[in-house]
Protein backbone atom coordinates (compact mmCIF):
# COMPACT_ATOMS: atom_id res chain seq x y z
CA UNK A 1 0.00 0.00 0.00
CA UNK A 2 1.44 3.19 -0.72
CA UNK A 3 2.18 5.33 2.11
CA UNK A 4 0.93 9.56 2.15
CA UNK A 5 2.62 11.31 5.40
CA UNK A 6 -0.24 13.31 6.83
CA UNK A 7 -0.83 16.47 6.22
CA UNK A 8 -0.72 17.67 9.67
CA UNK A 9 2.62 15.85 10.86
CA UNK A 10 3.97 19.45 11.78
CA UNK A 11 1.25 20.50 13.85
CA UNK A 12 1.87 18.45 16.70
CA UNK A 13 5.71 18.45 17.25
CA UNK A 14 7.63 21.37 18.57
CA UNK A 15 11.31 21.66 17.44
CA UNK A 16 14.26 23.15 19.58
CA UNK A 17 17.07 24.62 17.55
CA UNK A 18 20.59 22.24 18.13
CA UNK A 19 22.93 24.37 20.29
CA UNK A 20 23.90 27.39 18.19
CA UNK A 21 23.53 26.28 14.70
CA UNK A 22 20.46 27.04 11.92
CA UNK A 23 19.53 23.12 12.17
CA UNK A 24 15.98 22.31 14.41
CA UNK A 25 15.24 19.19 15.28
CA UNK A 26 12.28 17.43 16.69
CA UNK A 27 11.88 17.16 20.68
CA UNK A 28 11.40 13.62 20.24
CA UNK A 29 13.69 11.96 17.52
CA UNK A 30 13.65 7.89 16.61
CA UNK A 31 16.59 5.62 16.99
CA UNK A 32 16.95 2.53 15.54
CA UNK A 33 19.22 0.48 17.69
CA UNK A 34 18.00 -2.79 18.34
CA UNK A 35 14.49 -3.13 16.47
CA UNK A 36 15.48 -2.32 12.71
CA UNK A 37 17.64 -5.41 12.13
CA UNK A 38 17.16 -8.41 9.70
CA UNK A 39 15.85 -10.32 13.04
CA UNK A 40 13.00 -7.51 13.26
CA UNK A 41 9.70 -8.13 11.27
CA UNK A 42 9.90 -5.98 8.18
CA UNK A 43 6.55 -4.66 8.37
CA UNK A 44 6.47 -3.57 11.61
CA UNK A 45 9.63 -1.54 11.09
CA UNK A 46 8.29 0.23 7.91
CA UNK A 47 5.47 0.71 10.06
CA UNK A 48 7.17 2.74 12.95
CA UNK A 49 9.22 4.76 10.85
CA UNK A 50 5.58 6.15 9.00
CA UNK A 51 4.20 6.32 12.48
CA UNK A 52 7.11 8.34 13.43
CA UNK A 53 7.14 10.55 10.49
CA UNK A 54 3.43 11.65 10.45
CA UNK A 55 4.08 12.46 14.15
CA UNK A 56 6.61 15.15 13.17
CA UNK A 57 9.63 13.03 14.08
CA UNK A 58 11.80 14.29 11.70
CA UNK A 59 15.30 12.99 12.68
CA UNK A 60 16.25 8.80 12.72
CA UNK A 61 18.96 8.38 14.39
CA UNK A 62 21.70 5.37 12.96
CA UNK A 63 24.83 3.63 13.57
CA UNK A 64 27.26 1.13 11.35
CA UNK A 65 27.21 -1.34 13.48
CA UNK A 66 23.09 -1.38 14.38
CA UNK A 67 21.02 -4.28 13.94
CA UNK A 68 20.88 -7.26 14.48
CA UNK A 69 23.31 -8.20 12.56
CA UNK A 70 25.43 -5.37 12.85
CA UNK A 71 24.91 -3.07 9.15
CA UNK A 72 20.83 -4.53 9.25
CA UNK A 73 19.79 -1.27 10.68
CA UNK A 74 21.07 0.54 7.85
CA UNK A 75 20.05 -1.34 5.29
CA UNK A 76 16.16 -2.24 6.15
CA UNK A 77 15.77 2.17 7.13
CA UNK A 78 17.23 2.54 3.74
CA UNK A 79 15.05 0.10 2.21
CA UNK A 80 12.21 2.09 3.84
CA UNK A 81 13.36 5.11 2.55
CA UNK A 82 13.15 3.96 -0.97
CA UNK A 83 9.76 2.60 -0.56
CA UNK A 84 7.98 5.17 1.43
CA UNK A 85 10.25 8.43 1.33
CA UNK A 86 11.70 9.10 -2.01
CA UNK A 87 9.88 12.63 -2.10
CA UNK A 88 10.84 13.76 1.74
CA UNK A 89 14.46 13.38 1.98
CA UNK A 90 14.21 17.01 2.67
CA UNK A 91 12.31 16.68 5.55
CA UNK A 92 14.59 14.40 7.19
CA UNK A 93 17.86 14.87 9.80
CA UNK A 94 19.36 10.92 9.06
CA UNK A 95 22.38 10.69 11.39
CA UNK A 96 25.27 7.55 11.75
CA UNK A 97 27.77 7.02 13.42
CA UNK A 98 31.16 5.09 13.79
CA UNK A 99 33.21 3.93 16.69
CA UNK A 100 32.17 0.15 18.01
CA UNK A 101 33.93 -2.50 16.02
CA UNK A 102 32.06 -3.16 12.96
CA UNK A 103 34.23 -5.93 10.99
CA UNK A 104 37.63 -7.85 11.61
CA UNK A 105 41.37 -6.91 11.53
CA UNK A 106 42.90 -2.98 12.70
CA UNK A 107 41.07 -0.82 10.73
CA UNK A 108 37.10 -1.64 11.89
CA UNK A 109 37.30 0.06 15.09
CA UNK A 110 37.47 3.01 17.11
CA UNK A 111 38.49 5.65 15.55
CA UNK A 112 41.10 6.22 13.08
CA UNK A 113 40.81 8.25 9.71
CA UNK A 114 40.92 4.97 7.76
CA UNK A 115 38.45 3.41 9.91
CA UNK A 116 36.01 6.40 9.91
CA UNK A 117 36.07 7.16 6.57
CA UNK A 118 35.14 3.95 5.30
CA UNK A 119 32.71 2.97 7.49
CA UNK A 120 30.99 6.43 6.00
CA UNK A 121 31.20 5.39 3.10
CA UNK A 122 29.93 1.41 3.81
CA UNK A 123 27.07 3.41 5.78
CA UNK A 124 25.72 5.26 2.84
CA UNK A 125 25.57 2.22 0.45
CA UNK A 126 23.58 0.31 3.11
CA UNK A 127 20.85 3.30 3.24
CA UNK A 128 21.36 4.04 -0.69
CA UNK A 129 22.39 7.70 0.26
CA UNK A 130 24.65 10.36 -0.98
CA UNK A 131 25.01 11.95 2.26
CA UNK A 132 23.63 12.04 5.85
CA UNK A 133 22.88 15.10 7.33
CA UNK A 134 25.01 13.94 10.90
CA UNK A 135 27.37 12.03 11.34
CA UNK A 136 29.08 10.86 14.91
CA UNK A 137 32.72 9.79 16.31
CA UNK A 138 30.68 6.84 18.63
CA UNK A 139 32.88 6.60 21.11
CA UNK A 140 36.89 8.10 22.25
CA UNK A 141 39.62 6.62 21.44
CA UNK A 142 42.48 6.57 24.00
CA UNK A 143 44.92 5.36 21.22
CA UNK A 144 44.26 7.52 18.37
CA UNK A 145 45.82 11.19 18.60
CA UNK A 146 41.91 13.21 18.82
CA UNK A 147 43.79 15.33 16.34
CA UNK A 148 43.31 12.36 13.82
CA UNK A 149 39.74 11.92 14.80
CA UNK A 150 38.57 15.11 14.33
CA UNK A 151 40.17 15.87 11.55
CA UNK A 152 38.42 12.56 9.98
CA UNK A 153 35.56 14.47 10.73
CA UNK A 154 35.90 17.54 9.16
CA UNK A 155 37.42 16.00 6.07
CA UNK A 156 33.92 14.00 5.99
CA UNK A 157 31.97 17.24 6.06
CA UNK A 158 33.97 19.08 3.31
CA UNK A 159 33.88 15.67 1.43
CA UNK A 160 29.77 16.54 1.33
CA UNK A 161 29.79 13.07 2.45
CA UNK A 162 27.82 14.30 5.85
CA UNK A 163 26.58 18.02 6.65
CA UNK A 164 27.43 18.04 10.43
CA UNK A 165 29.23 16.14 12.51
CA UNK A 166 28.94 15.53 16.17
CA UNK A 167 30.79 13.18 19.01
CA UNK A 168 29.10 10.19 21.55
CA UNK A 169 29.75 8.99 25.34
CA UNK A 170 32.96 11.54 25.60
CA UNK A 171 33.30 12.89 28.79
CA UNK A 172 33.40 16.78 29.56
CA UNK A 173 37.43 16.82 29.67
CA UNK A 174 37.53 14.91 26.52
CA UNK A 175 34.36 17.02 24.74
CA UNK A 176 35.71 19.96 25.18
CA UNK A 177 38.80 19.08 23.28
CA UNK A 178 37.12 17.77 20.69
CA UNK A 179 34.75 20.92 20.54
CA UNK A 180 37.94 22.95 20.12
CA UNK A 181 39.63 21.05 18.09
CA UNK A 182 36.59 20.77 15.20
CA UNK A 183 36.35 24.91 15.81
CA UNK A 184 39.54 25.48 14.85
CA UNK A 185 39.18 23.14 11.68
CA UNK A 186 36.20 25.14 10.49
CA UNK A 187 33.80 22.64 10.95
CA UNK A 188 31.69 23.23 14.60
CA UNK A 189 30.92 20.20 16.57
CA UNK A 190 26.80 20.16 16.37
CA UNK A 191 25.30 17.94 18.69
CA UNK A 192 26.47 15.02 21.78
CA UNK A 193 25.14 12.06 22.66
CA UNK A 194 25.30 10.98 25.69
CA UNK A 195 23.48 8.00 27.84
CA UNK A 196 21.19 10.38 30.48
CA UNK A 197 18.28 9.39 32.20
CA UNK A 198 17.11 10.03 35.97
CA UNK A 199 19.31 6.85 36.56
CA UNK A 200 22.25 7.98 34.39
CA UNK A 201 23.37 11.54 35.35
CA UNK A 202 26.68 11.84 35.03
CA UNK A 203 26.12 14.80 32.09
CA UNK A 204 24.88 16.77 35.26
CA UNK A 205 28.61 16.79 36.27
CA UNK A 206 29.74 19.26 34.06
CA UNK A 207 28.76 18.39 30.27
CA UNK A 208 25.57 20.05 29.91
CA UNK A 209 27.64 22.98 31.58
CA UNK A 210 30.12 23.02 28.48
CA UNK A 211 27.46 22.11 25.60
CA UNK A 212 25.09 25.34 26.55
CA UNK A 213 28.15 27.48 27.16
CA UNK A 214 29.94 26.32 23.54
CA UNK A 215 26.33 26.24 21.80
CA UNK A 216 26.41 22.37 21.46
CA UNK A 217 23.38 20.69 20.83
CA UNK A 218 22.86 17.72 23.13
CA UNK A 219 20.71 14.30 22.59
CA UNK A 220 20.13 12.04 25.10
CA UNK A 221 20.00 8.37 24.63
CA UNK A 222 18.29 5.65 26.44
CA UNK A 223 15.89 8.45 28.30
CA UNK A 224 14.04 5.33 29.71
CA UNK A 225 17.08 3.33 31.52
CA UNK A 226 16.81 0.16 29.05
CA UNK A 227 12.97 0.48 30.07
CA UNK A 228 12.98 0.63 33.79
CA UNK A 229 11.58 3.97 33.60
CA UNK A 230 8.08 2.65 32.40
CA UNK A 231 5.41 0.91 34.09
CA UNK A 232 6.06 -2.34 33.06
CA UNK A 233 8.43 -3.62 35.78
CA UNK A 234 5.86 -2.46 38.94
CA UNK A 235 4.43 -5.69 39.02
CA UNK A 236 7.35 -8.04 38.15
CA UNK A 237 9.31 -8.85 35.01
CA UNK A 238 7.13 -9.45 32.41
CA UNK A 239 8.18 -12.61 29.76
CA UNK A 240 8.10 -10.49 26.81
CA UNK A 241 10.48 -7.96 28.33
CA UNK A 242 13.75 -7.00 27.42
CA UNK A 243 15.18 -8.76 30.62
CA UNK A 244 13.92 -12.02 29.74
CA UNK A 245 14.60 -11.58 25.75
CA UNK A 246 17.72 -10.12 25.92
CA UNK A 247 19.39 -9.50 29.17
CA UNK A 248 22.42 -8.22 27.69
CA UNK A 249 22.18 -4.12 28.62
CA UNK A 250 19.41 -4.82 31.21
CA UNK A 251 18.85 -8.16 33.34
CA UNK A 252 17.60 -8.95 36.56
CA UNK A 253 20.24 -7.86 38.28
CA UNK A 254 19.46 -4.42 37.53
CA UNK A 255 15.74 -4.83 39.20
CA UNK A 256 16.56 -4.79 42.46
CA UNK A 257 13.78 -4.39 45.09
CA UNK A 258 15.17 -0.60 45.94
CA UNK A 259 15.44 -0.20 42.29
CA UNK A 260 11.39 -0.97 42.15
CA UNK A 261 10.60 1.19 45.24
CA UNK A 262 11.91 4.10 43.24
CA UNK A 263 9.91 2.88 40.16
CA UNK A 264 7.07 2.56 41.81
CA UNK A 265 7.61 6.39 43.35
CA UNK A 266 8.30 7.94 40.12
CA UNK A 267 5.36 6.37 38.80
CA UNK A 268 3.03 7.93 41.41
CA UNK A 269 4.49 11.70 40.82
CA UNK A 270 3.64 10.81 37.00
CA UNK A 271 0.46 9.89 37.65
CA UNK A 272 -0.48 12.95 40.05
CA UNK A 273 1.01 15.21 36.96
CA UNK A 274 -1.46 13.42 34.85
CA UNK A 275 1.40 11.62 33.05
CA UNK A 276 2.77 7.72 32.36
CA UNK A 277 5.78 7.67 33.46
CA UNK A 278 7.09 7.00 30.32
CA UNK A 279 6.12 10.53 29.75
CA UNK A 280 6.90 12.43 32.68
CA UNK A 281 10.85 10.56 32.47
CA UNK A 282 11.41 12.16 29.02
CA UNK A 283 9.55 15.62 29.96
CA UNK A 284 12.24 15.71 33.03
CA UNK A 285 15.07 15.96 30.62
CA UNK A 286 13.31 18.00 27.67
CA UNK A 287 12.64 20.83 31.17
CA UNK A 288 16.50 21.68 30.35
CA UNK A 289 16.64 23.81 27.44
CA UNK A 290 20.02 22.46 26.28
CA UNK A 291 18.59 18.80 25.69
CA UNK A 292 17.74 19.44 21.82
CA UNK A 293 16.14 16.17 21.33
CA UNK A 294 15.41 12.98 23.07
CA UNK A 295 15.97 9.63 21.44
CA UNK A 296 13.31 7.24 22.02
CA UNK A 297 13.64 3.78 20.59
CA UNK A 298 10.80 1.51 19.82
CA UNK A 299 9.47 -1.94 18.70
CA UNK A 300 5.94 -1.29 17.61
CA UNK A 301 4.22 1.95 16.78
CA UNK A 302 1.85 2.25 19.67
CA UNK A 303 5.32 3.28 22.12
CA UNK A 304 6.15 6.27 19.92
CA UNK A 305 2.04 7.43 20.18
CA UNK A 306 2.45 6.84 24.08
CA UNK A 307 5.32 8.83 24.40
CA UNK A 308 4.05 11.90 22.11
CA UNK A 309 2.16 13.21 25.20
CA UNK A 310 5.40 13.93 27.52
CA UNK A 311 5.62 17.08 25.14
CA UNK A 312 2.49 18.55 26.67
CA UNK A 313 4.05 19.27 29.93
CA UNK A 314 7.91 19.49 29.99
CA UNK A 315 7.48 22.24 32.65
CA UNK A 316 7.66 20.88 36.51
CA UNK A 317 6.79 22.58 39.83
CA UNK A 318 9.96 23.05 42.83
CA UNK A 319 7.55 20.48 44.64
CA UNK A 320 7.62 18.33 41.65
CA UNK A 321 11.48 18.45 41.42
CA UNK A 322 12.94 17.80 45.13
CA UNK A 323 10.37 15.17 45.66
CA UNK A 324 11.91 13.38 42.25
CA UNK A 325 15.31 14.24 43.36
CA UNK A 326 14.35 12.52 47.07
CA UNK A 327 13.35 9.37 45.21
CA UNK A 328 16.47 9.67 43.19
CA UNK A 329 18.54 10.14 46.06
Amino acid sequence: MEYNPLASRYDTMSYRRCGRSGLKLPMLSLGLWHNFGFVNDFMNSQSIIRTAFDCGITHFDLANNYGPPPGSAEIVFGQILKKDFVNHRDEMVISTKAGYQMWDGPYGDWGSKKYLVSSLDQSLKRMQLEYVDIFYHHRPDPETPLEETMAALDLIVKQGKALYVGISNYKPEEARKAIDILEALGTPCLIHQPKYSMFERWVENGLLDLLGKEGVGCIPFSPLAQGLLTDKYLNGIPSDSRVVTSGVFLNESHITPERVDKIKRLNQVAMDRGQKLVQMAIAWLLKDERVTSVLIGASRPAQILDALPALENILFSSIELEEIENILS
